[in-house]
């Protein structure tokens, strides 16, 4: 293997385990989203995991926030919690912190 093949190895093996890291993240932020929206629907215990589970599968729909977005907030409509996008938007963002700081403690425990 010439030095070039073995860079650009390199560099796959970084890029898949980058990807592979930050879908870890969202997944965890989008978890903690379903859990924290629970909450504020009045949903507590499995059930509250089982709604977090949905939070995560419906980011599957679509590349990017907008389906996690549009699920968790036609939700609070639905059951009428008060909430506007910017502030779902704004608390996506402080979960995707959290879940990073976490998923990173996880990497770093292995």
């Amino acid at each position: 293997m010439t030095t070039f093949d073995e860079r650009e190895s390199s560099f796959e093996a970084k890029f898949k385990h980058d990807r592979e890291l930050q879908f870890r993240v969202n997944n965890r932020r989008n978890k903690l989203l379903g859990l924290w929206a629970a909450n504020l629907l009045g949903i507590h215990g499995a059930d509250a995991e089982t709604y977090a589970k949905e939070v995560v599968k419906s980011d599957f729909a679509t590349p990017g926030d907008h389906d996690v977005l549009h699920k968790v907030l036609g939700d609070f409509q639905a059951k009428k919690v008060e909430m506007s996008e910017h502030r779902l938007r704004k608390q996506m963002d402080d979960l995707m912190r959290i879940a990073t700081e976490q998923v990173q403690h996880e990497v770093k425990a292995d």
